[in-house]
């Protein structure tokens, strides 16, 4: 069974950086793509970025290219974004999920929102 549990959430001043983990068990854990989404209230669920476990190639929305970078580490399972220069426009729900799929990373995102198995989330809140 997949499981996801996202942590490393809470509350920042605007400027401030967070690191947001997603511990992964229950799949080949080098042979998936695994993204984070973020939604917030009365929006449609955002991609935010990705990472191909095969390839090692990643995917950044614009709206935090040269903000954020996300990273895996196979020994831990585990799926990090490090989130620096925040605003408070990223302030939402971080989920993370993970996709059996081959494609590079910016091809995987759309796949994983619409078949992939997710975490619970994790709350980020930016103040100004």
């Amino acid at each position: 069974e997949v499981q996801l549990v996202e942590s490393g959430g809470g509350l920042v001043q605007a400027g401030g950086s967070l690191r947001l983990s997603c511990a992964a068990s229950g799949f080949p854990f080098d042979e998936y793509a695994i993204g984070w989404f973020r939604q917030a209230p009365g929006k449609e669920r955002e991609g935010v970025s990705c990472i191909s476990n095969n390839d090692g190639s990643t995917y950044y929305a614009e709206s935090v290219k040269g903000r954020f970078t996300i990273t895996s580490d196979s020994a831990k399972s585990t799926v990090y974004l490090e989130m620096n220069s925040l605003k408070p426009e990223d302030t939402a729900v971080y989920s993370c999920a993970a996709d059996l799929t081959h494609l590079v990373a910016a091809q995987a995102m759309g796949v994983i929102k619409r078949f992939g198995s997710w975490g619970q989330g994790t709350q980020v809140t930016v103040s100004s």
